[in-house]
């Protein structure tokens, strides 16, 4: 056939080949080791990373060296958004949550340093919360922000507040290190946060995170609400909803399967 006999690009394998072993990556990985996995001249490995990350698909960690996905590639896929495994497969989760809850859902990804939305579902006569796709919301008084940020690895979360500090929404945004890193130890502990009015008066919200197969989470899961729908009377019982919903997709998305993932699934 034609296509068998016409060449291919060889600049556009070897960035495709980049973009395949940083997917294989933990954490990300430096200029030296594309080198290493690659056996591609360094001087070439540089010109098709900087070009990657110029256009988007990649940025590099000031801290570490380090490269790692860009959202360019999420905002690629959203152009058949509906199409995207990850919300193909979370659509049902979503909208059951939904449902059961009578509130705002949410799901979004860690880009760099700040949350991105990727889903959102409104109950039938909600007031409209001002959130939409592709809004991005910061990590230290969002509830999906904090769920996601929980787990960011200490010299990224360090670096963060070097670079942009936590600025204060209001009194009751949590501003200093050391509390958000304490806050931050308390949803590890109990696998969900907490929103308490610290992004906007009025308003609280519950995250909780989704695990891939290899135990990080790949997206955060969040209710929000006026405070007269999330009260510390019924908060315990909302967090535990949601919980069991981000359990069952993170075993949907191959995490450790237990009786919770059932239960939910059942129901």
């Amino acid at each position: 056939m034609a296509a068998d006999r016409t060449p291919s690009v060889p600049a556009v394998e070897r960035a495709l080949m980049l973009m395949e072993s940083l997917a294989h990556s933990r954490n990300g990985l430096s200029l030296s080791q594309f080198v290493e996995s690659s056996n591609l001249p360094k001087s070439s490995i540089h010109c098709l990373l900087l070009t990657l990350e110029r256009l988007g698909y990649l940025h590099r960690s000031k801290q570490t060296g380090r490269y790692m996905f860009g959202l360019k590639l999420f905002g690629l896929a959203n152009t058949s958004l509906n199409g995207l495994p990850i919300r193909e497969q979370a659509a049902p989760f979503l909208r059951q949550l939904m449902e059961q809850t009578n509130l705002t859902v949410h799901m979004g990804v860690l880009d760099k340093y700040e949350a991105v939305l990727v889903a959102k579902y409104d109950p039938p006569g909600s007031n409209g919360l001002a959130t939409w796709r592709g809004k991005r919301m910061e990590i230290h008084c969002t509830g999906i922000g904090k769920a996601l940020g929980a787990y960011m690895p200490e010299d990224e979360l360090n670096t963060l507040y070097r670079l942009r500090k936590f600025p204060r929404h209001n009194e009751n945004t949590l501003s200093t290190l050391r509390k958000v890193q304490e806050d931050f130890a308390k949803i590890q502990k109990r696998t969900y946060s907490v929103d308490d009015e610290e992004d906007e008066i009025g308003w609280r919200c519950l995250g909780a995170p989704v695990f891939g197969d290899d135990g990080r989470p790949l997206a955060a899961v969040s209710i929000a609400g006026t405070v007269n729908q999330i009260r510390s009377d019924n908060l315990p019982q909302l967090a535990e909803v949601l919980k069991a919903c981000t359990t069952a997709l993170s075993y949907s998305w191959g995490y450790l399967k237990n009786e919770e993932t059932d239960a939910y699934q059942r129901a």
